[in-house]
Parts: structure tokens; sequence; C-alpha cells
């Protein structure tokens, strides 16, 4: 009896505990965005300057994604995930006690290496801890905290800004991060590895299709060389960096904008910033997650319903023209809410796809790839747009650009990913497999 209780809990409150790093790991990303207006007064900042400021923890995230990747993969998910959050509480203290311009960018720049490992680590966790036919909602899980984050973070930390003052947002995830380095230093370990782990649900996900737990056959480097070849890898890594494109736009800018652009205050842009938000994250979890999951267990084909999905999102996430066209607020949302719903339905496609198509001890660098892309991406958009924003004083063609790139990414997954199924590997690879 007690294995049949266990099978029904472990592997989902694992998938819940990688859901909460995700979310605390959006509340630190948020602090400078909710924060910006106070710090712009304060510190004399222009739009340009707010610009890089935003860009540069992706700089840093992104950089630090292949490393990342391939220490993951030869050190494993609990080491490096334990190590990363501690450094991201340290961040956000530094973020907190920053006298200007340049100990805010350090911290920016220091969080984004602390947080690198996140997300390649819950892709290759989630491979571990779950079966195929399970893979989008535990997936969409982890990704739907990312959007669910904006609904609850953005009021938290503007109330803490508003009432308290920026320094106090920068503390109050400062002591979250540390909350969650502790719970997941004890509660993280891979199935082989798991004191709790019962013995009907590990033969439950060797039927289901987990990924196995093992170490990198080849060296990293040849590995890397290897994936970056491939044209089912560059699809992946393309489109995803298109979808970064648009979704850092509004994460990043969105309070802003409703601020600058729509003439609320920060508590109102908070409110409106939420509904979003809370469409991106139902899509997520009820397209992205169960309807997928749904639709392969009833035997339809596996490569035909996740980039049947993945393109309908991407496609969705085009209305970003539409927030273009207005100066209504209760439009400008609509069309954002659309195209927010649409990336968060194809975001956990494509965060399951790592697991699905990397060869054996892979997934995590497979994961860096596609994230790097994706952070380069999210890098240039904040930065691109304070450009814009600095030039025209409207978002008009931040929206315009975003819009032309994600058509690109949509190219991409449709033309250069090919059939969702796993890559064979280097020749030395193969012939170990």
């Amino acid at each position: 009896m007690p294995d049949a209780k266990r099978s029904v809990t472990l592997r989902w409150r694992i998938g819940t505990l990688l859901a909460g790093g995700v979310l605390i790991n959006y509340f630190d990303r948020i602090s400078l965005s909710v924060a910006g207006p106070q710090l712009a007064r304060e510190f004399q900042l222009t739009p340009v300057d707010m610009g890089l400021l935003l860009s540069a923890f992706f700089w840093s995230y992104a950089l630090v994604q292949i490393p990342a990747g391939l220490l993951l993969d030869r050190f494993g998910v609990r080491r490096i995930g334990s190590g990363g959050a501690l450094l991201w509480a340290v961040a956000s203290v530094m973020g907190a006690c920053a006298g200007g311009y340049l100990g805010i960018l350090l911290a920016r720049l220091l969080l984004g290496i602390a947080e690198a490992p996140i997300f390649p680590a819950n892709a290759k966790a989630t491979g571990y801890w779950f079966a195929r036919t399970e893979r989008g909602r535990s997936t969409a899980l982890f990704d739907a905290a990312a959007k669910f984050s904006n609904v609850i973070r953005v009021p938290i930390v503007a109330y803490a800004v508003v009432h308290w003052g920026w320094r106090y947002g920068f503390g109050v995830v400062a002591a979250l991060s540390f909350a969650y380095f502790l719970v997941f230093s004890w509660l993280y370990h891979d199935p082989s590895r798991h004191p709790r782990l019962g013995r009907e649900e590990r033969e439950y996900l060797a039927a289901g299709g987990a990924a196995p737990e093992s170490a990198q056959i080849v060296r990293p480097a040849r590995l890397l060389g290897y994936l970056l070849c491939r044209r089912k890898v560059w699809g992946l890594s393309l489109g995803f960096g298109a979808y970064g494109y648009c979704f850092y736009l509004f994460l990043t800018w969105l309070p802003a904008y409703l601020v600058q652009s729509m003439h609320m205050t920060i508590m109102q842009s908070a409110g409106f910033a939420a509904v979003p938000w809370t469409c991106a994250t139902l899509a997520d979890l009820f397209v992205g997650g169960w309807l997928i999951d749904f639709l392969i267990a009833k035997k339809h084909d596996e490569t035909r319903v996740r980039k049947s999905v993945l393109l309908i999102g991407m496609c969705a996430g085009l209305a970003v023209f539409g927030a273009a066209t207005t100066t209504n607020p209760i439009i400008a949302i609509t069309w954002i809410s659309i195209a927010l719903s649409g990336l968060a339905a194809a975001a956990p496609v494509g965060w399951s796809l790592p697991a699905l198509i990397a060869p054996q001890g892979g997934v995590a660098t497979v994961g860096s790839i596609m994230n790097l892309a994706n952070n380069v991406m999210g890098a240039i958009a904040p930065a691109v747009t304070g450009w814009l924003l600095g030039g025209t004083q409207s978002f008009h063609s931040a929206f315009l650009v975003a819009g032309m790139v994600l058509m690109v990414g949509i190219g991409a997954f449709a033309f250069l990913l090919g059939r969702i199924e796993s890559l064979p590997g280097p020749a030395p690879l193969r012939a170990a497999v």
C-alpha cells in the first residue's frame, strides 16, 4: 500500500517543486520591471538606460546557457540546481543594496548567471520523472508558473515598491529565493536516488518511456558540435528564439507600456497586466499541457499533435500586430491576451522537446542550446524596445518588430524541426548504445 500511495503523488510533488522554482525565478526577473519608474526618477535614467538594465540579465543568462547545460549533463540536476538557487538570493540582496546604476547592473548580470540552469534542469528532470503521456502536463506545470508569476508577483512587488520603496521589492524576492534553495536542497533527487520512490511508480516510469538516467557517453565538445550541426536542433532553437523575443518584450516592458502609453498608475498597471498573464497561464496548462496529453493518450500521432499546437500557438502570437494599432487600453489588453495565450500554449511543447529529441545523455545540452537562442532574443527585445521608444515615444514600432520576428520563428518550426523523435547521436554514442 505505501508504494501505491507514493505512485499517485511523488512525481507530481517533484513537478510542483520544479514549478515553484520557476515561480520564484520570475519574481526575481520582474522586480526591476516594476521598480523601473522609481529607479528612473531616483537615478535619472533614460529609456535607453532602462532598456540596457532590463537586457543585462539576459546577456549573462544567455552566455552561460551552454556551459550550464554541459554541467547539468555532467553533474546532474540536484547539485547544479541547488547551487544556482543560492546565487539567486545573493543577486537579489545585491540589487536591494545597490547604490546606483552600476550596482544594479552587476546584480542583474549575476542573477542571469545564477538562473541560467533552471529551464534546462527542469526539462532534464521532467524527462526522468514523467512518462511520455504525461510530458505535456508536467512541462506545462513549470512553464505555466512563469506566466502565473506575472499574475501575482506584479501586484506583490508593486505593493512593496509603492508603499516601502524599490529596495523592498528586491528584498521580498531575495527572501523567497533563499527559502526555495533550502526546500530544493532537501527534497529533490533523481528517481534512482530518491528515498521515497516506490516500486510501483518506478515500474510505471520505466514502462511509460521516462528518460533513462545516464551521463554523457561522448566528450562534451563532441556532443555540442554534433548537436549544432543538426537541422532539428536549429529549427527548435530559431523557433523558440522568436517566441522568446515576443515573450520577453511583454515580460520586461508591459508595466511601463501601461504606465506610459495608457497613462495608468503603477498599481493600475499591475491590475491590467494580470489579465493577459492569467489567460496565458490557463492556455499553458489546458492547451499546452492537458490537451496534448489527452490527444496523445488517444493514440493520435505525437508529432502531428505537438507541432499543431506549436504552430497554432505561434500564429496566435501574431495578435501583437493588433496591439500596435490601438490606444484603447481595453482593446490593447485584449490583443496582448490573445498573443500571450498563443505563445503560452506553444511554450510547454517547446520545453518538452529536448527530452524527446536529444540523444542519450544530452537532454540538458539540447535544452541549453534552445534556451540560448531564446534568451539572446530576450536580451535583444528589451534593448531594441528601449531604443525604439526613445526615438519614437511610442510602442507601435516595437510591437511591429515583435510580430515580424515571430513570423521567422513560425517558419523555423514548420520547415526545420521535422518529426519529433530522438536524434541518433554521434558515431561513438551509437556504438556504445
